[in-house]
C-alpha cells in the first residue's frame, strides 16, 4: 500500500489561520470529489473558523476517562476504519491524554500516513523542537508540547500561513482570536509587535531551509550543475596569508546586504609546493567566520581554481570572494596569470570579486615551484627548443672570428638547462638533440658538414649531449619529488586536521563523513556496515554477497546502499566499508581515505559502547536503589513492625492481665508504629514510582491554603506549632494538589523535627513574575552550603549515624514530587541560622492577564469548546 502525503500548515503564532486554511482545503478538495473527513480539529471558539466545518464529515471524537474526568481526543481506529482518502487532523505537536493508543497526535498522523490515508494537518513554529529555546528567549514562555523537526521536514507539502504582525493584532482586537475580556491583556504580553515579527522571522526562515532543501534535491535528481540564484551564497576563498581577515569581512558584508545570505570560507589544500599555509592563522580565520555566522571547509584539489568553482558549483554559491595576487610583477612575467585570472576566466555565471590589499603585489616570498608540469609549460619548452638553438646559431656564427668551440659549447648548453627548467626532460632532449647538430654542422670543422675532423670536438660533443640529458633528467626527478612531496605535505595536513578532531572529542560520524565528502569534492560519503544473513537451516552467516548491508551513517545527496554502488568503496575490517560517490579514487587518494574509515569505525565502536555504558547507569542506580531499600526493610521496617507485633502480642497473651491504662498504652504504641510503617511504605512506593517515571501527574490550578491545611493535618499535633503566612491575594500554582500536599507535608515535617520549642518553623508565601514561592522556614542547625545536595539523595540523613531518625526518603521525595509538576526545590541559608526550602511553583495568571502556555500537561475537560489551544 502506497504511504499517504502529508500536507502541513505552519504558523507564526496562534490566530494566523492555520485552522481555517487547513479546512479551506478540505472544502476544496471536497467539491472536486474527494472522499474528506475531519478526524481533529479545534475551533477555540472561534466563530469563522466553526462555519468552515459545516458541510464536512466530522469523525467522533474518543473519550477517555483520566482521573475522574471525561476527555476527548480523534479517533484513530474510527478513522482507519472510515479509510477517507484525506484526513484533516488539527494541531500535530499535541499531547494526547494518558491511555490514548499514542502519546503524541503526530505518531497518530504517522499511522493514518502507513494506511495510506492522505494527511493535512496544522502546526505553529514555537512547537517545533529546534527552535523551541529560540522562542523560549524571544518570549519569556517554554513550550512544553513539540514535534520533531524531521516529522514536518518530512512532509510532502509545507506551506506558510503568513501574516503581518500588525494584522494579527486588528484581527484579536476585533475579538476573532481570544474572548474580549482577554484581549487587552495578551496584545501587551505575548502579542506584541516585537514578538510576533521574531517568531515570523523563525517562520520564514524554517520555511525557507525545508524549500532550498527540496530544491537541493530536485538539482540532484536532474543533475543541474548550474548555479541558480535563489539565495546569495558567498564563498570566500583563504590561503592562510594575512589578507585572511581582510576578505572575510568583506565577505560576510556582501552576504548580509541579502536577506538569508549565507558565508561559506574554504581553503584548498594545494598540491603544487612544498610552501603550506600557517595553522595558526588558519585556525583564527576559521574563528572570524565562525563568529560572524558563516561555515568553514576544507578541500583537497590538484588545480586551486578548479577546486574552488567546483566546490562554489556544489554549493550553489552565487559570489566568490579572493584576494588580489601577492605575487611581485616579476613573479608574474615568469609564471603567467595567477589563480585570479584563471578563476574569472572559468567561473561561467559565478561573479568573483577580486579583493585588493595591504600585502597586495609585494611579493615578500619566493614564488613557489610548481611541482606537476602543466601542459601549457610543456608546450612553452618545445616551442623554446624549437626557436633557441636557430637563434643561438645565428647570433654566436656573427662572432665566429671571437669565440671557440668550447664558448660554443657552453653557451648552447645553458639553452638547453632553460629548457629544461620550463619544459622538462623531453623538450630539454630535443633541445640537446638540435643543438649538438648545430654545433656539428656550424661551429666544428670542417664547418657545413656533419663530420668531424678532430678527437676532442667529438668528445666535446659528446660530452655536450650527455650532460644536456642529465641535467634535464636532474630538472625532471626534481620536478616529481616536489609533486611527491607536496602531495605528503597535503595528506600530512589532512591527517593532522584528522588526528586534531579527534584530540578535540570531534566524534560525530555526520561531520567526519562531511569532512571526508569536502575533502575529496565528492558526491556522498557514506558508512556502511554487514548485517548477517540467515542460513536457509537457521544461524546466521557473517560473510559472502547475501549478507546484508545497513546505512550506519551519510553525507551528501545520493548515498550509497551497498559496497558495490560506490565508485570507491575503502574497507575497514570484515563488517565496515566507507562507501564514496562522486569519481574514483587514485590509490594514493585511497590510501588517504583508509584513515578517515578507520577513524569512522572507531568512532562508530566508541558510540555503542557510550550506549552500552548509558544504558548500564539506569541498571546500576536501580541495583543502588535496591540494595538502599533493603537496608531499609533490615531496620527502619522492622522497628515499627516490631513494636506494633509486640503490642500487639502482648494484649494477645492469655497469661498477663492488663489493666485500662496499660492497654490503652500498647494499643497506642501499636497504632503509632503502624502509622509510621504506612506512612515509610507509601515514601518507599512514591520513590520508586518516581526512579522508573511511572509516577501519573495532572497539574491543574490549586489553591495553596487548602493543600497547606491537608498537609499541617498530615504532620499531626506537631504541625499545631507551625507559623502560616500566606497573603490572601496569593494566586493559584499549577500543580497535582495530592503530590503538593505530601512535599509541604515531608518539608514541614523536617523542619519541626529540626526546629527548637521556641522557635516553631514559618511557612511563607510570595509572587515572584511567574511563579509563586512557597518556603519553609526553620531556625535549627542548618546546613552547610557543600552539604545541602547531598540532603536530597535517598537514604541520607545529614549528620546521623544510624536509622534511628528515619531512612532519609523525606526530602529526596519532596524534590522528586516538585520537579515531575515543573517546580524546583532549593535549600537557603535562613539568616542568623537555619534551613529555609523554597518550593518555586508556576502562577495560574490572573483573568486579566494573558494566557500563557502551562509548563506541563494542559487541562482537559469534558465539553469539546473548553479546549485550548498550547498557545501564550
Amino acid at each position: 500500500m502506497a504511504r499517504g502525503r502529508l500536507r502541513v500548515y505552519l504558523g507564526a503564532a496562534p490566530g494566523v489561520g492555520k485552522t481555517y486554511a487547513m479546512l479551506g482545503e478540505g472544502r476544496r478538495r471536497l467539491e472536486r470529489g474527494t472522499d474528506v473527513v475531519v478526524g481533529f480539529v479545534e475551533t477555540h471558539g472561534r466563530l469563522h473558523t466553526a462555519e468552515m466545518t459545516e458541510g464536512l464529515e466530522i469523525v467522533s471524537r474518543r473519550e477517555l476517562r483520566y482521573r475522574e474526568a471525561v476527555f476527548t481526543e480523534m479517533d484513530v481506529d474510527a478513522v482507519l476504519a472510515r479509510r477517507p482518502a484525506v484526513a484533516l487532523v488539527d494541531e500535530l505537536a499535541h499531547t494526547n491524554v494518558p491511555g490514548s493508543r499514542n502519546e503524541k497526535r503526530w505518531q497518530d498522523v504517522e499511522e493514518l500516513l502507513g494506511a495510506g490515508i492522505d494527511v493535512v494537518s496544522t502546526v505553529n513554529i514555537q512547537h517545533l523542537e529546534s527552535v523551541n529555546d529560540v522562542v523560549a528567549k524571544i518570549t519569556g514562555v517554554a513550550q512544553r508540547e513539540t514535534v520533531p523537526d524531521s516529522v514536518v521536514r518530512a512532509a510532502d507539502q509545507v506551506e506558510l500561513v503568513d501574516m503581518a504582525p500588525e494584522a494579527l493584532r486588528r484581527r484579536m482586537a476585533h475579538g476573532n482570536v481570544y474572548a474580549a475580556e482577554k484581549v487587552d491583556a495578551a496584545l501587551s504580553n505575548y502579542f506584541r509587535v516585537g514578538n510576533l515579527t521574531a517568531l515570523r522571522e523563525l517562520a520564514l526562515l524554517w520555511t525557507a531551509d525545508k524549500v532550498d532543501e527540496a530544491l537541493q534535491t530536485y538539482r540532484s535528481e536532474h543533475e543541474i550543475e548550474g548555479t541558480w540564484e535563489t539565495r546569495e551564497r558567498v564563498v570566500v576563498a583563504l590561503t592562510g596569508g594575512p589578507e585572511g581577515e581582510t576578505l572575510v569581512r568583506r565577505a560576510a558584508r556582501i552576504a548580509a546586504r541579502s536577506t538569508g545570505g549565507e558565508l561559506l570560507a574554504v581553503h584548498v589544500t594545494r598540491s603544487d609546493g612544498l610552501t603550506g599555509a600557517d595553522p595558526a592563522a588558519l585556525a583564527d580565520q576559521r574563528r572570524l567566520v565562525e563568529s560572524l555566522g558563516g561555515t568553514y571547509h576544507q578541500i583537497l584539489g590538484e588545480d586551486v581554481p578548479e577546486a574552488l568553482l567546483t566546490f562554489a558549483r556544489a554549493e550553489n554559491a552565487t559570489q566568490l570572494v579572493l584576494g588580489a595576487s601577492r605575487r611581485s610583477w616579476l613573479a608574474t612575467l615568469f609564471s603567467g596569470p595567477g589563480i585570479g585570472a584563471t578563476t574569472i576566466r572559468d567561473s561561467g555565471d559565478i561573479d568573483v570579486h577580486i579583493v585588493t590589499h595591504s600585502e597586495t603585489g609585494r611579493g615578500t616570498r619566493i614564488p613557489r615551484l610548481r611541482g606537476t608540469l602543466s601542459s601549457r609549460r610543456r608546450f612553452q619548452g618545445f616551442v623554446l627548443a624549437v626557436a633557441l638553438p636557430p637563434l643561438l646559431t645565428l647570433t654566436l656564427s656573427s662572432h665566429r672570428a671571437t669565440l671557440n668551440l668550447v664558448s660554443d659549447v657552453l653557451v648552447f648548453l645553458l639553452v638547453v638547462v632553460v629548457v629544461a627548467l620550463v619544459g622538462g626532460f623531453l623538450p630539454a632532449l630535443v633541445a640537446a638533440v638540435g643543438g649538438s647538430l648545430l654545433l656539428n654542422y656550424y661551429f666544428t670543422p670542417p664547418l657545413h658538414t656533419f663530420a668531424v675532423n678532430e678527437g676532442n670536438n667529438v668528445l666535446a660533443l659528446g660530452v655536450f649531449v650527455a650532460v644536456a640529458l642529465l641535467v634535464s633528467s636532474v630538472v625532471d626527478l626534481a620536478s616529481r619529488r616536489t609533486r611527491q612531496a607536496a602531495r605528503s605535505a597535503a595528506e600530512s595536513e589532512t591527517l593532522a586536521t584528522l588526528a586534531g578532531s579527534v584530540l578535540r572529542g570531534e566524534h560525530a560520524l555526520q561531520a567526519l563523513l562531511d569532512r571526508v565528502r569536502e575533502s575529496f569534492s565528492l558526491t556522498s560519503a557514506t558508512l556502511l556496515e554487514r548485517r548477517p544473513a540467515p542460513r536457509a537451516g537457521g544461524g546466521v552467516m557473517a560473510q559472502g554477497p547475501a549478507a546484508d548491508w545497513s546505512v550506519v551513517a551519510g553525507a551528501g545527496t545520493d548515498v550509497c546502499t551497498r559496497p558495490e554502488e560506490a565508485d570507491t568503496a575503502v574497507p575497514f575490517g570484515d563488517d565496515v566499508v566507507l562507501a564514496l560517490r562522486g569519481r574514483p579514487l587514485h590509490a594514493d587518494e585511497q590510501r588517504l581515505v583508509g584513515a578517515f574509515a578507520a577513524q569512522a569505525a572507531v568512532v562508530l565502536e566508541r558510540q555503542r559502547l557510550s550506549a552500552a555504558a548509558a544504558a548500564a547507569v539506569p541498571l546500576a542506580e536501580a541495583n543502588k536503589m535496591r540494595t538502599a531499600l533493603l537496608a531499609a526493610v533490615g531496620h527502619d521496617l522492622r522497628t515499627p513492625l516490631a513494636a506494633a507485633k509486640a503490642a500487639v502480642t502482648s494484649l494477645l497473651s492469655r497469661d498477663v492481665h492488663w489493666s485500662e491504662e496499660d492497654r490503652e498504652e500498647l494499643l497506642e504504641t501499636a497504632d503509632e508504629s503502624l502509622d509510621k510503617l504506612a506512612a515509610l511504605v507509601d515514601n518507599l512506593l512514591d520513590l520508586s514510582r518516581l526512579q522508573a517515571g511511572a509516577l501519573d501527574v495532572l497539574t491543574r490550578p490549586t489553591a495553596l491554603l487548602e493543600v497547606v491545611a491537608r498537609a499541617l493535618d498530615d504532620v499531626g499535633d506537631e504541625g499545631r506549632h507551625v507559623v502560616i503566612d500566606l497573603p490572601d491575594d496569593l494566586p493559584e500554582v499549577l500543580a497535582d494538589p495530592g503530590l503538593l500536599e505530601r512535599v509541604v507535608a515531608n518539608l514541614l515535617a523536617n523542619a519541626v523535627r529540626h526546629s527548637p520549642a521556641a522557635a516553631p518553623p514559618t511557612l511563607t508565601g510570595s509572587r515572584l513574575r511567574g511563579t509563586v514561592q512557597l518556603r519553609v522556614i526553620d531556625r535549627g542547625p542548618g546546613i552547610p552550603p557543600e552539604a545541602r545536595e547531598r540532603v536530597f539523595a535517598p537514604f541520607q540523613r545529614l549528620g546521623d549515624t544510624d536509622n534511628t531518625t528515619g531512612v532519609g526518603l523525606g526530602l529526596a521525595l519532596a524534590r522528586g514530587l516538585t520537579e515531575v509538576m515543573g517546580g524546583t526545590l532549593t535549600p537557603e541559608e535562613t539568616p542568623g541560622g537555619g534551613l529555609t526550602m523554597v518550593v518555586s511553583l508556576n502562577a495560574v495568571p490572573a483573568p486579566d492577564q494573558a494566557p500563557a502556555p502551562e509548563p506541563g500537561r494542559r487541562e482537559r475537560r469534558a465539553e469539546p469548546a473548553a479546549r485550548t489551544e498550547a498557545e501564550p
